[in-house]
């Protein structure tokens, strides 16, 4: 059963504080009175009341939008201030010949396009979003008891288009490398121009896709961190309903600021050339990879994390009422912290990849 089926209930219990004796982070001291253990609770469950509500619209599908639209433009800066002259001009006369109206024309603004495109019939007849919305992740699994990151069975094993079928009308099911390796393809060698306008639009943001550590893993079939329930800062819990893959997508990066073009330009100033050289090279696959081990060393690093236990009521099928217990993780000031270079580091990582795949292709 699905995390969020009819929640009606939420029952926090456990102390307040963790095994040193702090408050999780995010519970200031001044706020527990006189009745610091029940006062503790009340807020938690309330806490935990509002969370699991907000998550509900969040992990019904596995379909977030991987770093917001504030981080796919930080990517596209970056990337755009890579390309060479005569690679830039080329984009530029492509971008110049789109009518789309789903985003502004801008660079960066396109780069939030293929989210735009997926979600702009989904409370309709949902043909866009069905046949676009698993091309944006790569699940692969952090249980697989192997020495390397399986990508075949995520990737269905790379299979090739049909004869004569665009990368555009390409198998819903393609994973975020697939559509990558196609596209790039396209944009290198189809006749078409507007082939060439979609290729180039769906690169723009899949190659962030997959920098976003959760878009290229999952944890006991929690859809890359959808279904993992998290509670983190001062006041925000109620207001952001996060769950770990929401988090990363929007909470860590709007931590580096509200200014996009700002962002990149620090991240720009902050790279090194030595690295900068060392993440242009390899293949989509290998970058899936690279975005897995961060996954897994990283993102999902929360054994030393408190965990809450909570109960929510839901229905079964038949409608008969049950309870279902769920973990709750507390994220505090040191993961965040640690994650934010992370983050930042994988938002350069993307815009220097991506345009390596732009210049590769142009």
């Amino acid at each position: 059963m699905s995390m969020c089926s009819l929640l009606t209930q939420v029952e926090e219990s456990g102390p307040c504080r963790n095994r040193q004796g702090q408050l999780p982070y995010g519970i200031r001291k001044n706020q527990l009175d006189s009745q610091p253990t029940m006062h503790c609770q009340q807020n938690l469950t309330a806490s935990l009341l509002s969370l699991l509500v907000g998550v509900c619209a969040l992990s019904a599908m596995r379909d977030a939008r991987a770093w917001g639209d504030e981080g796919h433009k930080i990517i596209a800066l970056i990337a755009y201030g890579r390309l060479s002259e005569p690679a830039r001009h080329k984009v530029d006369a492509l971008l110049a010949d789109d009518e789309d109206t789903l985003t502004p024309a801008d660079f960066a603004s396109r780069a939030t396009w293929a989210d735009r495109y997926r979600d702009s019939d989904r409370n309709g007849s949902k043909t866009r979003y069905l046949s676009t919305r698993q091309w944006h992740f790569v699940d692969i699994n952090l249980d697989d008891l192997i020495a390397k990151p399986d990508l075949d069975t995520p990737c269905h094993g790379f299979p090739k288009l049909p004869q004569n079928v665009l990368a555009s009308n390409g198998p819903a099911g393609d994973c975020v490398v697939t559509k990558i390796e196609q596209f790039q393809q396209e944009l290198q060698r189809s006749a078409s121009p507007a082939e060439r306008l979609l290729a180039l639009k769906f690169l723009m943001h899949f190659v962030g896709d997959l920098h976003q550590p959760l878009h290229a893993a999952e944890h006991n079939h929690d859809k890359g961190g959808n279904e993992v329930l998290v509670l983190f800062g001062r006041h925000h819990v109620a207001q952001d309903k996060l769950n770990l893959h929401a988090y990363w997508d929007t909470q860590l990066v709007s931590m580096l600021g509200k200014d996009p073009n700002a962002v990149a330009q620090s991240l720009i100033l902050d790279m090194k050339s030595s690295d900068a050289q060392r993440w242009e090279q390899g293949t989509p696959q290998d970058w899936a990879k690279d975005t897995f081990a961060v996954a897994k060393a990283k993102a999902y690093d929360l054994a030393r994390m408190e965990h809450r236990s909570a109960t929510v009521k839901r229905k079964r099928e038949d409608g008969s009422p049950m309870l279902m217990p769920v973990d709750v993780t507390v994220l505090d000031g040191q993961y965040a912290n640690d994650m934010l270079l992370v983050a930042r580091e994988q938002l350069q990582k993307a815009g220097v990849r991506l345009a390596t795949v732009l210049e590769g292709a142009l």
